[in-house]
């Protein structure tokens, strides 16, 4: 094996396990961000949770796109789904 195969081999490798623990710390957050209680937030904690939801969201996204795994899709759900929980309570209620 020639010292230039043998770089790529290990760039190779090291890619591809910096994916996979980036995907396992994705998912770690995302299972956190779903526990999380709503209640007692204040609107700065609210901001920060919407936008941790949103890099949640658009991480997974990156990772879906190559695999296409429903699993992925399925997480991505239930975080956007509590992340416009969080944003409609941000917004408030429309005046009339």
């Amino acid at each position: 094996m020639t010292k230039y195969v043998y770089i790529e081999y290990i760039s190779l490798f090291c890619d591809l396990n910096t994916k996979k623990n980036f995907m396992e710390t994705l998912l770690i957050e995302a299972q956190e961000f779903e526990d999380m209680k709503m209640s007692n937030m204040s609107t700065s904690d609210r901001v920060k949770a919407s936008r941790k939801g949103k890099s949640i969201i658009l991480g997974l996204n990156e990772f879906y796109k190559e695999s296409k795994d429903e699993k992925i899709m399925d997480v991505m759900k239930r975080v956007t789904e509590k992340k416009q929980k969080i944003e409609k309570r941000l917004k408030g209620r429309p005046s009339s």
